[in-house]
């Protein structure tokens, strides 16, 4: 991946946000192809994977609680696939195409538990041992939020953002790269804003667990580690130390990996 694009998604990490309802047009072809293209040639961990479906179907998305919860208006959509044990490795993926959507002005939102599988299966070629963990909804946002989505976001802030320290405790003391890499991925999305992950300072890499081993709202919590692992790298690569993850057993799911010392001053 070229710097231009860690960039433009490191940009575009405090603008995403989960979007559920959409405006009744479709995205213009040059603007889906590139989303396409990024699709198909970023795979950084194998299978894991996001693809473009460019006409979602109907009766994918699913409700919490009637109508609430339920995403409308969505033209395309996003299926995240990858083998049965690689949830953070398509969360990690699927993020990156999350924000490449964002930078392109369309809005997404990590749907997890409540979509109907067996549509989400039939839109792509699952080999032995895959599963679709989530999908997203891609369009134009709807210019105002009704009702049912302004009580989906008041549901996320009923959990607010767990504190830096909290998040990585002893982080007033880390290199201001790691102490980057915390605060972008406290900006990840999770299912609830639950934020299972949790970072701790090894030497001279950063090592990121699981908050505790029971998944909840049947999503695995390392999904969401797997998008908090992209945001923490963004946030670190701005720091200057450029590096890579390299994954773990649970509860331990990756250390990352500075290349060399950061040099960019902060």
């Amino acid at each position: 991946m070229d710097e231009q694009t860690w960039q433009r998604w490191a940009d575009a990490v405090p603008r995403r946000t989960s979007r559920r309802r959409f405006e009744d047009r479709e995205v213009p072809s040059p603007v889906l192809d590139r989303l396409d293209t990024m699709c198909r040639g970023w795979r950084p961990f194998g299978q894991a994977r996001a693809v473009l479906v460019r006409q979602a179907p109907p009766g994918l998305f699913r409700g919490i609680v009637g109508a609430y919860g339920s995403v409308r208006g969505a033209p395309h959509c996003l299926v995240m696939v990858g083998p049965g044990d690689a949830p953070a490795e398509v969360g990690y993926v699927g993020e990156g195409v999350v924000l490449e959507a964002t930078a392109l002005g369309l809005g997404t939102c990590w749907v997890g538990g409540l979509f109907d599988e067996g549509t989400a299966r039939s839109l792509e070629d699952l080999g032995p041992g895959e599963r679709v963990f989530a999908v997203s909804p891609v369009g134009y946002p709807a210019r105002h939020k009704g009702v049912q989505e302004r009580f989906m976001s008041a549901v996320a802030r009923s959990r607010t953002r767990k504190p830096l320290e909290t998040l990585a405790p002893g982080i007033g003391g880390w290199p201001p790269w790691a102490a980057r890499g915390v605060a972008a991925a406290r900006l990840a999305p999770s299912a609830l804003n639950r934020q299972p992950w949790r970072f701790e300072l090894s030497g001279g890499a950063v090592v990121l667990r699981v908050d505790h081993p029971r998944d909840t709202y049947r999503i695995p919590k390392r999904l969401d580690c797997g998008i908090a692992m992209l945001h923490f790298e963004l946030g670190a690569r701005t720091g200057g130390a450029v590096g890579a993850w390299i994954l773990l057993q649970a509860p331990r799911v990756a250390v990352y990996r500075p290349e060399a010392p950061a040099a960019r001053p902060d």
